[in-house]
C-alpha cells in the first residue's frame, strides 16, 4: 500500500477522531506480526498526516531500538536501528510516558545529527509496555512542521500504541512458547534414556531418538503401535495394574518407579532389561502415560561379572590358603620361631619389611603371612617378581602407562602399585631391579606417588611394601649395583629366613607333612617315614631348601612302591660326582661350613642338575625343574656363580 507524504496544509486540530479510529481498525484487523506493524505505521501516517512514523522493539541490555516498520517521506526505511542515548526516544523509554515536543526539536536536541539531517521540527513518542509495565519498545511520529498539543491527537496516538503493544506482547509470548517448545524438544532429543508417550489406549504417540536406538526400530514404525507389543506379556499385566494405581492417586503424585523394571522387546525378538519410571497426566480431558526406560543390560552384565569375579576371587583365596597350608612354616627350630616372632611383631604396622633368605626358604609365604595379619588384609596383596619382567617393561608393570606411551601401548593400563592401593605389594627378587628404576621406587616409598609412563599426571597411592631377596644387598651397594638410599629405605625391618639345613629336625617334620599331603592328593596310602628315611633327609644339604624338599617328596610319593616312599629315585644324591654317590661326599649333619664351602656346594649341585638335564635350564625336564627353582632364579644363580655351558669343539 503506497501513501503520499503528509499534507502540510491540513492542520492536526481538524483531525477527525472517528476517521482515524476506523483507519486503525480497517488497516490492522486482518494482519499479524510484521504485516501488522507495516499496516499500523501506514495508517498512523495517514491518520495524523505526519512526514514519518515508526514502531520499534527495545533491547535493554544494549539500550538500542530496532524498527519493525519505519515510514519516512513516502518510502520504507529498511533495517533501521538506533542507540537511544541523547535522543527523544530515550526519554520515552526512561519515563515510560508519552513524550511530545511540539516544536523546535533541533534546539532541544542540537547533537542529534540524524534529526538535523531529516529536518525534524516536532516529535511525539509513546512507550509500548506489557501488563507488568516493562518496556517492550516504542512508537513515534516526526514532522517538519509543529505538532500541536491536541488532546484528540494524543488519544488517537495512544490508541494506535495500545494496538501495537498488544501485538508486540503477543509476539513476545509466542516467541517464548516457541523457545520453550524448542528447549523441551532438545531436552527430549538429547536424553540418553528412552522417553515414550502413550495415549489413553496405551498406543505410542511420541518417542525420542534414544527410544529408536534402544528398540532398534524407526520412530514411524513405533508411533501408533500398542506399547504392550514392546514388553513381555507379564510386564503388560503389571503395567495395567500400575496405571490403575496411579489413577487413584491425587494429581501431582501420579508417578513412580516400576519395581524390578521391565523386560523390553525389540521387533527383532531381542530383549533387554530396563529400569523404568511411569507417570500419568491429563490434557483436554484425555489421559496420557509417560514411560522413561533405561537399558541396564551392560550394568546387569557388569554386576554379574563382578559377582562372578568376587566368587572366583574368594575361590582363589581359598586355594591359596590351602596351597600355603602345606607346612612351609611348620617347624620347632629356634631359627624358625624367631621368624614367626618377627612376623607377629611387624604385621600390625605399615613398616616396610625386607625378607632375606636363600632360594626356596619361603619368602613369599612370610610376605603373605604379614599381609594376612595386617589391617590391610581385606585389600589385595599384589606380587611382582622383579627378575622375570623384562627391563624395558618393568616401569610400565610397576606404574602403568597411557595409550601411545610406547610401541604396543594401545590402551591405558593400571600398574601394580595402583592395583595395590590401600593394600600391600610384595616385590620379590628386589635385588634384580634395574638401577634406573630404583630411584622411582624410592620416590614411591618416600612420597607415596609416581607418574605413569607417558603421563604428566602424578598418581598418589597408599601401599605397604614388602621386599624379598636372596642376594646380599649390602655387598651390592658397595659394588654400585644397588642404591644405598633405597637399601636403607627397604631395610627398616629385616627378617632373615634360615635355610633348611639350619633348621635341624624340621626337615623330617616338613617331609612328613608333604608326604601326607601328596599321598592324599594322589589317593594313595603310605607308611610313615622310617628312621633311615629321616637320616637320609637330614644328611642332604638341601640347596633348594623347602621348595626342593617339596619336589623331592612329590617324586618320592609318585615312585612309591608297596606303600613306602622311594627316596632312592627322588633324592638328588642318586646323581654321581666323578662316579661317587653324592651322599658319601656330603658333610656330616653337625659340620659347620664356611660361606665359600656353601657357595661351592651350591655350585656343585647346580652343575649336577645341569649335566643331568644336558644343560637344559627350563622346561619339564630342565635343571630348574630338578632343583625345584624358577628358571629365572636358576639363571640368576648361574650368573652369580659364573657357571657357563661348556663350548662344544
Amino acid at each position: 500500500m503506497a501513501l503520499s507524504s503528509a499534507d502540510p496544509s491540513k492542520p492536526l486540530q481538524d483531525l477527525e477522531t472517528d476517521v482515524a479510529l476506523r483507519a486503525i481498525l480497517e488497516g490492522t484487523a486482518t494482519e499479524t506480526g510484521q504485516q501488522f506493524f507495516t499496516a499500523l505505521v501506514q495508517n498512523l501516517v495517514k491518520a495524523l498526516g505526519t512526514h514519518g512514523a515508526w514502531v520499534t522493539e527495545y533491547f535493554p541490555e544494549t539500550r538500542r531500538l530496532r524498527a519493525f516498520a519505519f515510514w519516512l517521506d513516502g518510502q520504507w526505511v529498511k533495517d533501521y536501528e538506533m542507540d537511544i542515548a541523547g535522543t527523544p526516544c530515550e526519554r520515552v523509554i526512561d519515563t515510560a510516558k508519552l513524550v511530545h515536543f511540539p516544536d523546535r526539536m533541533l534546539e532541544i536536541f542540537p547533537h542529534d545529527e540524524e534529526m538535523r539531517t531529516i529536518g525534524v521540527v516536532s516529535y511525539m513518542g509513546v512507550p509500548l509496555q506489557d501488563t507488568d509495565g516493562k518496556s517492550l519498545g516504542h512508537m513515534a511520529v516526526i514532522d517538519r512542521r509543529p505538532i500541536p498539543e491536541e488532546p484528540r491527537v494524543h488519544a488517537v496516538f495512544q490508541i494506535f500504541a495500545a494496538r501495537a503493544a498488544a501485538e508486540l506482547q503477543r509476539l513476545r509470548a509466542e516467541a517464548q512458547v516457541r523457545e520453550r517448545e524448542e528447549k523441551v524438544g532438545q531436552l527430549l532429543n538429547s536424553a540418553m534414556d528412552a522417553i515414550i508417550e502413550l495415549d489413553d489406549r496405551l498406543h505410542i504417540s511420541h518417542v525420542n531418538p534414544a527410544t529408536v536406538k534402544a528398540f532398534r526400530c524407526p520412530a514411524d514404525k513405533m508411533t501408533g503401535q500398542d506399547f504392550r507389543r514392546f514388553i513381555s506379556h507379564q510386564d503388560s499385566e503389571r503395567l495395567l495394574t500400575l496405571i490403575a494405581e496411579l489413577d487413584g492417586l491425587p494429581e501431582g503424585e501420579r508417578s513412580r518407579w516400576i519395581p524390578g523394571g521391565l523386560t523390553a522387546r525389540c521387533p527383532e525378538d531381542e530383549s533387554f532389561p530396563a529400569e523404568a519410571t511411569l507417570s500419568r497426566f491429563e490434557l483436554h480431558r484425555r489421559k496420557y502415560t509417560t514411560l522413561i526406560l533405561r537399558n541396564v543390560r551392560d550394568r546387569v552384565e557388569a554386576e554379574q561379572k563382578i559377582q562372578s569375579l568376587t566368587v572366583e576371587t574368594e575361590f582363589l583365596r581359598e586355594e591359596l590358603r590351602a596351597l600355603y597350608q602345606d607346612g612351609t612354616l611348620i617347624g620347632e627350630s629356634l631359627a624358625l620361631k624367631q621368624v614367626l616372632r618377627d612376623v607377629s611383631q611387624v604385621a600390625g604396622t605399615d613398616t616396610t619389611v625386607l625378607i632375606m633368605g636363600e632360594t626356596g626358604t619361603g619368602k613369599e609365604l612370610v610376605a603373605r603371612a604379614i599381609h594376612a595379619a595386617s589391617s590391610r588384609r581385606e585389600r589385595p596383596l599384589i606380587t611382582v617378581n622383579c627378575a622375570t619382567i623384562p627391563a624395558t617393561l618393568i616401569e610400565s608393570e610397576f606404574f602403568g602407562h597411557e595409550p601411545g606411551a610406547f610401541t604396543g601401548a594401545t590402551k591405558k593400563r593400571e600398574g601394580r602399585f595402583s592395583l595395590a592401593d590401600k593394600g600391600t605389594i610384595f616385590l620379590d627378587e628386589i635385588g634384580e631391579l634395574p638401577l634406573e628404576l630404583q630411584a622411582k621406587l624410592l620416590r614411591v616409598l618416600q612420597e607415596g606417588e609416581f607418574d605413569p609412563v607417558g603421563s604428566s599426571r602424578t598418581t598418589k597411592v597408599d601401599v605397604r611394601v614388602l621386599a624379598a631377596t636372596n642376594r646380599d644387598l649390602a655387598s651390592a651397594v658397595k659394588q654400585g649395583t644397588f642404591r644405598e638410599d633405597l637399601y636403607y629405605r627397604l631395610n627398616v625391618f629385616p627378617i632373615r629366613l634360615p635355610p633348611l639345613r639350619e633348621r635341624g629336625d624340621d626337615v623330617v617334620r616338613l617331609a612328613s607333612v608333604f608326604a601326607k599331603r601328596f599321598a592324599a592328593k594322589m589317593g594313595r596310602t603310605l607308611a610313615p617315614l622310617t628312621a633311615g628315611d629321616a637320616r637320609r633327609l637330614q644328611t642332604y644339604r638341601w640347596p633348594g631348601n623347602v621348595r626342593e624338599l617339596q619336589n623331592v617328596l612329590e617324586r618320592a610319593v609318585i615312585t612309591a612302591e608297596d606303600g613306602k616312599l622311594n627316596l632312592d629315585r627322588a633324592l638328588p644324591e642318586t646323581l654321581l660326582v666323578h662316579g661317587v654317590p653324592a651322599s658319601r661326599t656330603a658333610s656330616p649333619p653337625d659340620a659347620i661350613l664356611s660361606a665359600k664351602e656353601l657357595e661351592e656346594l651350591e655350585r656343585t649341585n647346580i652343575l649336577r642338575a645341569l649335566e643331568a638335564a644336558k644343560w637344559k635350564v627350563s622346561g619339564e625336564k630342565g635343571a630348574a625343574s630338578l632343583l625345584g627353582l624358577n628358571a629365572s632364579t636358576l639363571s640368576s644363580r648361574m650368573k652369580a656363580l659364573k657357571i657357563h655351558k661348556p663350548v662344544s669343539r
